[in-house]
């Protein structure tokens, strides 16, 4: 079995090489992907050497599963040119996530809704994974009405040139580069992506549309508010969320315990709740400070954490290459 990893060397094409190894999947090969500028170089992988290749050399290769994490840019042309091959893309960019016509997954929700003929498959926004981990057994006990996100998004989820500005900042380094428009140590952005012209921006906007699709629901009336805040890595978001039936929290606690993937960290009196240095290389989605919403007899508030970069990105995408093995 051959797999190609589309921005082999990029934070997330690192992670998914990482996860793969560690997997179900019976790869005897890998096939990295990268820029010109990586042409070449070695990845190891189970103890053997393997040279990142072109984007024409790996479609000639013909793998098994191609993973992308390279931008959309390069999945809108090429995903579809490794699809007709018989190529089984998993895709982590933007791209195709709100096609109407490509399936957005997340394995403990919705694997089920894929066949044989996904030939291209969306993998969701990481702020998107961890909410909806959360929401979705809620969402079939109670009814979701509405939800209020704000995140506290890690530079990791701007990419390595964003890691590096933070660590210039905060180690006193000078330098002309910047890849926030302010400096980011110390200080906390109201934005993520870019703005559009309703005022949201692009991540704003993705928690919204693609929490929909995946719970499959239009009706759910969600808005966000999208925060980058100077840490390494790990995702957090403060969630209120409103239900058509009152909840309780203690069966909340209770249906989340229950839920595979979740963990729920709620003992706020001994310290005890998530926070993004604990979820660091960690695959699970950590919850705490369920409470109830003392303004709204149908709503409550929690805090959810995770790993953006592994179950925010390549977990997710690994899993879903996992439960596709039986199409291959």
């Amino acid at each position: 079995m051959k797999i190609a990893i589309v921005g082999a060397t990029g934070l997330v094409g690192r992670k998914m090489i990482e996860k793969i190894e560690n997997s179900q999947l019976p790869v005897k090969e890998i096939i990295p992907i990268a820029s010109l500028k990586s042409y070449g170089k070695k990845i190891t992988f189970k103890g053997k050497d393997f040279f990142v290749k072109s984007l024409e050399e790996g479609l000639k290769e013909k793998p098994n599963i191609a993973l992308f994490s390279a931008g959309s840019d390069l999945s809108l042309e090429y995903a579809p040119k490794f699809a007709e091959t018989g190529t089984f893309v998993i895709d982590n960019s933007s791209a195709w996530r709100m096609n109407d016509k490509i399936k957005l997954i997340v394995p403990e929700i919705n694997a089920e809704i894929l066949t044989a003929d996904d030939k291209i498959i969306a993998n969701p926004n990481c702020s998107t994974i961890q909410l909806v981990m959360a929401l979705a057994p809620l969402h079939k006990k109670y009814e979701i009405k509405r939800v209020i996100i704000s995140t506290y998004q890690s530079v990791s989820g701007s990419g390595q040139k964003a890691i590096m500005q933070l660590k210039n900042e905060r180690a006193g380094i000078d330098t002309d580069y910047m890849f926030y428009p302010y400096k980011i140590d110390l200080n906390v952005l109201p934005h993520c992506d870019v703005f559009l012209e309703n005022g949201y921006t692009k991540e704003e906007m993705k928690l919204v549309n693609e929490t929909r699709k995946i719970l499959d629901d239009k009706k759910i009336q969600l808005s966000a508010t999208a925060v980058r805040v100077p840490v390494i890595g790990g995702h957090s978001e403060s969630v209120n969320i409103e239900f058509n039936k009152i909840p309780l929290v203690s069966e909340i606690k209770e249906i989340l315990n229950n839920t595979k993937g979740i963990i729920v960290m709620d003992n706020p009196f001994e310290n005890i709740y998530p926070t993004p240095q604990y979820s660091f290389e960690k695959d699970e989605i950590f919850v705490g400070r369920i409470r109830e919403d003392i303004s709204n007899k149908n709503a409550i508030n929690m805090w959810i954490v995770a790993d953006n970069i592994r179950k925010g990105a390549a977990t997710n995408a690994v899993q879903i290459a996992e439960y596709i093995l039986k199409f291959i």
